[in-house]
């Protein structure tokens, strides 16, 4: 059964950093903040209902619009209008390795205004497909404390390559190294749009401080639009998780959203609820 587009409980506000204007969606009263960045699908019903999980443990969502419409009205599916406008935008690098894109420099003011707005130690952050790799870049910000990478798609030419400069990349692994960072990534293991190659070359990167959960395609959600079209899963936490106890993509994101809790000291725990 679809889930329902009304985003009614979610509020909007419009956020600019360096000259750029954009809307982000916000959910929760309370608790330090979590940036939930979307896919290449924009908001979906399915992101919204991650969003709500994340609120309900204790935490304020802050999720970024950097396409589509600022509702849960976008589709599953990428449209060629979408995918001329990527190609034509420089706000995002998807084909050259070892570059950060520019869409980062609004994200992580973003999260600075977030964490002077709700409080706590710092922020967490989840990407998604084009955007995972933001997480990453995000981390550069001290402010980023738990930093999460769904299914890194970009660049898309370079299996093994990530979407970060070199010098955001050894700042990242300063922290890990002096400070503690931790950071987790997720995909299914048949993807071929977020190879084991990105994995493989964070294991590098940052040895233990990276956890990388590769879970078993056929986990993934039989009715999801990639599924049923007889392709690999490729939406961790939103059209190819189930949403039922015992199912490891629902298992994956309460992983998630523990870490998140753990990272950004949100105490006591609290059960993420079932929905539909």
């Amino acid at each position: 059964m679809p889930l329902n587009p009304d985003i009614s409980d979610f509020s909007r506000r419009d956020f600019t950093f360096d000259g750029k204007t954009k809307p982000v969606l916000l959910l929760g009263d309370a608790g330090p903040a979590v940036i939930v960045i979307h896919e290449v699908y924009g908001f979906t019903p399915q992101l919204a209902r991650f969003c709500r999980w994340v609120a309900a443990a204790g935490m304020r969502v802050y999720a970024p619009i950097l396409l589509g419409t600022p509702d849960a009205t976008n589709p599953t599916r990428i449209t060629r209008r979408r995918l001329y406008g990527l190609c034509i935008s420089r706000e995002f690098t998807l084909f050259r390795t070892g570059q950060s894109s520019p869409i980062v420099d609004w994200l992580r003011p973003l999260a600075r205004q977030a964490h002077a707005e709700c409080g706590g130690p710092g922020v967490g952050v989840i990407g998604m497909c084009l955007t995972g790799g933001f997480a990453l870049s995000m981390a550069v910000d001290p402010v980023v404390l738990a930093p999460v990478l769904a299914q890194p798609g970009m660049p898309a030419l370079d299996p093994a390559g990530l979407d970060i400069s070199a010098r955001d990349l050894a700042t990242v692994k300063r922290r890990t190294e002096d400070g503690g960072l931790r950071l987790r990534g997720y995909r299914f293991e048949g993807d071929p749009l977020s190879k084991p190659a990105k994995f493989d070359t964070l294991r590098r990167a940052f040895g233990d401080s990276f956890t990388g959960v590769e879970l078993p395609d056929a986990c993934a959600n039989p009715t999801s639009v990639l599924v049923r079209a007889g392709k690999p899963p490729h939406s961790v936490f939103t059209d190819d998780l189930i949403d039922a106890d015992g199912e490891p993509t629902r298992a994956a994101a309460e992983e998630v959203i523990a870490f998140f809790r753990e990272r950004l000291a949100v105490y006591p725990c609290v059960a993420v609820p079932a929905t539909t």
